[in-house]
This record gives C-alpha cells, structure tokens and sequence, in this order.
C-alpha cells in the first residue's frame, strides 16, 4: 500500500513537472512555427515555391528536430548532469572538476570550447526574446495594416513586463505558463491539421529522401536555405541549460508526448497551405487560421512567446551560477526564488542587461525577418561545442567504447557543421551581433 501511494506521489510529481517544464522549456521550440517555414521560402535565402522544395524542406525539419533535438539532445545529451545542472559548464565541469592549467594543453582547449560555448549563449539570449515577440505581435498586421505603427511599442512593453516578473522565480511563472504553452501546443496541432486535410500527401516529406534530394540537387541556394531549417531547432541548448529547474524525465516526457508531435504536425500543415497558396510565402503560419480567429491567435502566440524568451533567460540564469561557483565570473548576488527547487534563481543584474540589450534589438532590426537573418550563427558554434566535449566526457569519464564515441562524434558533428557553413552568411546580416557579446562575456571570464 505504502509502494503504491509513494508511485502515485512520484507519477503525480512527474506531471507536474512536465507541466512546468512545457511552461519554462519550450517555449523558445515551441515558437518557432511562426517564423521557421517562413523563412525558408521568404527570407534572405529563399528558395522557390514548389512542390519539390516544399517537400524538401519539410523533410529537413523533420529530421533537424528527430536529430538534433530527439537523439542527440535528448537521448544523449541530457545524461550529462551536474549535480542535476545541466548545460555546457557543467558539461565542462563534468570533464574537468578542477580548474586546470596552460600546462595540460588538452584540458586547458577544453576549458576554453566549455567557457565560450558559454559566452554564446548569453548573445542569442538577446536575440530570443526580441525575434519571438516580434514575430509574434507581427501578426496585427496580417489582421489589418492600420496597427503596423504599433507593433514596435507593443512588443517593447510586452519585454519590459516580462523581465519585470523575473523575481518571482521560474515556479510561479512556469505555474501560469504551463496551461498556456499547453493551448499553445494544441493550437499548433489543429491549426496544422487544418492545413494537411486539404493535401494529406504532404506527409510524404516524412521521408529523408526529399531532404536529402533538396540538399543535393538543388545547387548553393538549397544548401544556404539550411540557416533558415535551422530556426526550427535553436532551442535544443536552452532545453540543455533548464535542466536544473526540471530534471531530465519531465523534459523528455514533454517533449516525446505533447512537444515534438505538435511541431511536427503545425510544420506539415504550413507545408500544406503553401502548396495550395504558393503567392503568399509571407504568412505561412497565420494563413492556416480563418480570419476570425486572427486577433485571438496573436494573443495567444504573444503569450507562448512570452514562454519562449523564458527559457533562455531561465537558462541564462543557470549559466550565470555555474559560472559563479566554479570561479570563471565574478561573484554577485543570486536569489534562490523556490524553497523546494534549487535550480530556480534570479540573478537582477542578468535580467536588465538582457532586457536593455533586447529591447536595442527590436529597434535596430524592427521585425523578424531582419533578426531571423542574424540568428542561429551562434547557437551552431554551441552546438558543435557540446558535441566536442560529450565526446570528451563520454572518453575520459564514462569510459564508453571508443568506436561508440568515434561513430556517434561523426554523426552529430557531420549534422552540427552543415548547419554551421550554412549559417556563416548570417554574420554580413547582424549574425555579428550575438559573437560580439560572447567575445565580450568570454574576456570576462
């Protein structure tokens, strides 16, 4: 009797965490629908609209997010925990307990891959918030031109009372975000149903064929569009770094149940509706909602992008500390925001740089596709860091086979630098910006 009410205790505590996490996690995932498929065919390097590119392209998705996020993040990745923190430092951490020293060059390039994939982080933090929001209050103009003037100074207030909530802590916030990115999620689903019942063969792209046909035979725009794929996945690190506000099983179970099924779902139906309206390349996600439903939706989409920005300044939050206890930052004041939690902090003056730093941001881009243009160049530099040192993890710590090692290295880093060589372009576009803050952020440590 005692065994099945402390299971019904463990399960209970499961779901609820689950449910935090939907609400602090994947946000930054979870919105990317509204700009991602977009880009690909109406962006910068936009391909042309057609059945073969659409195919491919959704076919690239799909298996961006079964790789990167599914596999290697999930799967492998968020084994690699200290003391429950996850992200890169404590990856590094993991590797080398110690500080090490110039005299052992290994360990010492280690130390330095760990604290600048750091660095990196803090530059993309700036750009979530910013990209998320906007893009999310950008959908008043597909309702009616008239609002356009204010999109800007809706956005900037929406930052502003969403870093000034930061104190409460990630529990109190989660608690409230939860049912919304749960809606959300939903939303995504039937608005992506929507769009596949008019053309059920769009699911055809589940193949890799398409994907890799698109890569292969569709010359240098095909392979540069790849930066605009990538949008789909930029916030796998960020899942990462959140680790210490959830654990691992409420992130997995997450995103395997509600998460993964609901992007896929909302991607296939975008596809869909760009088949049957190839002309309108600019507002493939709120295209799939009737009209009546427009203004309903962007209130819905800007609370989920509330949710985005949250994840990567939670994650930001958790750097933040790591990088205070094992000596790389200066020591400043951390609230411990939940009793029960010890991974849900605030750390004040994080929380108004981001808040200035993004809300420069908005400015200076003014919508985005400008910021879609300069994003993900360092999130893939991280990501091809985290590959590096699990591997290094995996060899010195945990002792795996080295063919094991070798064999998965390969595959993610094959998948890592593809999308790095695509993204390299995005640094003439403003992709400048989030390396210049990590150049910043690495000197101090």
């Amino acid at each position: 009797m005692n065994d099945s009410h402390e299971n019904h205790d463990g399960n209970s505590r499961t779901l609820r965490m689950t449910l935090l996490a939907l609400g602090v996690v994947y946000g930054d995932i979870g919105t990317s629908p509204l700009y991602a498929l977009r880009e690909c065919f109406h962006g910068e390097h936009a391909v042309a609209v057609n059945p073969a590119n659409i195919y491919g392209v959704l076919s690239l998705i799909v298996w961006t997010l079964i790789i990167i996020v599914s596999v290697k993040y999930l799967v492998f990745v968020l084994r690699a925990h200290n003391k429950g923190e996850g992200g890169i430092l404590a990856l590094m951490a993991l590797i080398e307990p110690k500080r090490v020293t110039k005299s052992n060059p290994l360990r010492w390039t280690l130390m330095l891959l760990g604290l600048f994939g750091a660095a990196l982080l803090y530059g993309d933090s700036m750009i979530t918030p910013a990209i998320s929001v906007l893009g999310a209050v950008e959908g008043l103009g597909v309702a009616t031109h008239a609002l356009d003037p204010y999109i800007i100074p809706i956005t900037i207030a929406i930052l502003v009372a969403l870093f000034a909530i930061q104190h409460h802590g990630t529990a109190a916030i989660g608690a409230l975000f939860g049912p919304v990115i749960t809606t959300w999620f939903v939303v995504l689903a039937l608005l992506g149903i929507g769009g596949i019942i008019h053309h059920p063969g769009v699911f055809r792209a589940l193949s890799p064929h398409y994907g890799l046909e698109f890569l292969f035979h569709g010359g240098a725009r095909s392979y540069l569009v790849l930066g605009s794929v990538f949008l789909v996945a930029t916030g796998g690190e960020a899942l990462y770094a959140d680790m210490g506000h959830f654990g691992p099983r409420p992130i997995r179970l997450g995103w395997f149940s509600v998460v993964l099924p609901s992007l896929l779902i909302n991607y296939f139906g975008q596809g869909a509706w760009l088949l049957a309206h190839p002309e309108d390349t600019a507002n493939t996600f709120y295209g799939l909602a009737p009209h009546w439903a427009i203004y309903p939706l962007v209130a819905l989409a800007t609370l989920a992008t509330v949710i985005a920005s949250q994840a990567v300044i939670s994650g930001v939050f958790s750097l933040t500390m790591q990088a205070v206890q094992l000596g790389f930052a200066p020591r400043m004041r951390i609230d411990h925001t939940s009793a029960s939690q010890f991974g849900q902090i605030y750390i004040a003056p994080i929380n108004w740089t981001l808040l200035v730093a993004t809300i420069g941001l908005v400015l200076g881009f003014k919508n985005s596709s400008g910021l879609a243009a300069a994003y993900g160049i360092a999130v893939t530099i991280t990501m091809i860091i985290t590959t590096i040192l699990f591997a290094a993890l995996a060899w010195k710590r945990w002792k795996w086979n080295r063919l094991v090692i070798i064999a998965l290295t390969a595959a993610f880093l094959v998948v890592d630098l593809s999308f790095f060589g695509a993204n390299i372009i995005k640094i003439e576009y403003g992709g400048w910006f989030p390396l210049v803050v990590a150049g910043l952020v690495f000197t101090l440590f």
